[in-house]
């Protein structure tokens, strides 16, 4: 089909059903959202051309948050205005955010059978290679787009940065990534231009992380969907410190990540099994409305400027300093994802997944599904499972 023009725009009736389909099916995360998209607005049926899709895919690319939630709404927007937006995104997220609490309610129950314990200790099992995996891997495209000794030597200095503040740090990594991202603008002068941003985010972080456990599950969703730079996993090591020693266990954080990787739909909807952890379905339903808020606000607010955000130094030179943290705090958080592993069947199970996932590339939900299966027929078998 010709793309030069788009087609005529759909109903919300169309909007509702597609991106219901979406969230429905989209197994595999931002790449497969991505690609469902595109053969959706571009490829079927016309109603976006070639360039405006890439163009709204580079914009959301820049946004913090979950790059492909946000082109989910954002495509519903350019389709149908803010209603579009609302409906479209309220689509592609509710399936995904349903079977994610059902699931919980299941494997973070109290006293799940041991099968069930045992599965969602085979899933957690091969965590951290998924999270080694996407990390490199966003790690290699950053180092591959630079361009000059110089900045690989800063993107390998903020890397790990982003890396140890993962593994030892806990609830400071929000700060390392801000600090990473006002030192490059710093070094290319454009500091004075955000400075107000540069003080008032990590003031925001230090207020916000106190309070009730509501107001810190509150806290952990807003982290989780408004400064998430680079989006997806990344959203792991944000909540491992808040979440971990209050609302849940190692092994329920490990259980809960697995879950969001196995659900369709965005990978940030796994707030929504920690806030069941903190306080059943009402406090999943409140995280997961958190966490998705600034995505929408994004849109609905700033979709307009989208094009703007492609040329703007500030922002661009923020994510050269922001992403490449982000890519390190990924891999940085597959060593406490390890450690938390207590089982010696636990560990080699890891060290298969490793193998799956980072040298033969195998598929993340594949991998993860094999390895919960193994852990329930473990349990069957009468390995042992941690209490």
């Amino acid at each position: 089909m010709p793309t030069s023009s788009p087609a005529p725009r759909p109903s919300l009736g169309e909007i509702a059903r597609e991106w219901t389909r979406i969230g429905c099916t989209g197994f595999g995360g931002p790449p497969v959202h991505i690609a469902m998209l595109r053969a959706l607005c571009v490829e079927r049926r016309g109603w976006l051309t070639d360039t405006q899709f890439e163009h709204a895919l580079a914009a959301t690319n820049l946004l913090p948050g979950p790059a492909s939630t946000q082109l989910a709404i954002y495509c519903a927007w350019r389709l149908r205005g803010p209603r579009g937006a609302l409906l479209g995104g309220a689509c592609f997220i509710v399936p995904g955010l349903i079977a994610i609490l059902a699931l919980s309610v299941l494997f973070l129950a109290g006293s799940p059978p041991d099968w069930v314990r045992g599965a969602g200790l085979g899933a957690g099992s091969a965590v951290a290679a998924v999270a080694a995996r996407v990390g490199g891997e966003l790690a290699l495209t950053i180092w591959q787009r630079a361009r000059g000794s110089a900045l690989h030597v800063r993107i390998a200095f903020y890397a790990l940065a982003g890396g140890v503040a993962a593994a030892i740090t806990g609830p400071w990594l929000v700060i390392v990534l801000l600090a990473c991202g006002a030192v490059e603008l710093s070094l290319r002068g454009l500091l004075g231009e955000l400075r107000a941003a540069a003080f008032n985010w990590p003031l925001l972080a230090a207020v916000g992380a106190s309070g009730s456990d509501l107001g810190a599950l509150s806290w952990t969703a807003l982290k989780v969907g408004a400064l998430a730079f680079g989006g997806g996993f990344v959203i792991v090591p944000l909540m491992e410190a808040d979440a971990v020693g209050h609302w849940m266990s190692h092994a329920q954080f490990l259980n809960a990540v697995a879950l969001g990787q196995i659900t369709p739909g965005p990978l940030v909807q796994t707030v929504a099994a920690v806030g069941y952890a903190e306080g059943g379905i009402g406090a999943g339903v409140l995280a997961a409305l958190i966490a998705f808020a600034p995505s929408f606000s994004f849109v609905l607010i700033g979709a307009q400027r989208f094009e703007r955000l492609l040329v703007d130094r500030r922002i661009r030179a923020f994510l050269a300093g922001a992403a490449p943290a982000t890519a390190g705090a990924i891999v940085g958080a597959a060593i406490p994802l390890a450690r938390a592993l207590s089982e010696d069947w636990q560990y080699a199970l890891l060290g298969v997944s490793a193998i799956l996932l980072i040298a033969l590339r195998r598929s993340i939900v594949l991998t993860l599904l094999s390895a919960g299966l193994i852990g329930a027929v473990a349990a069957l078998l009468g390995a042992s499972i941690p209490r």
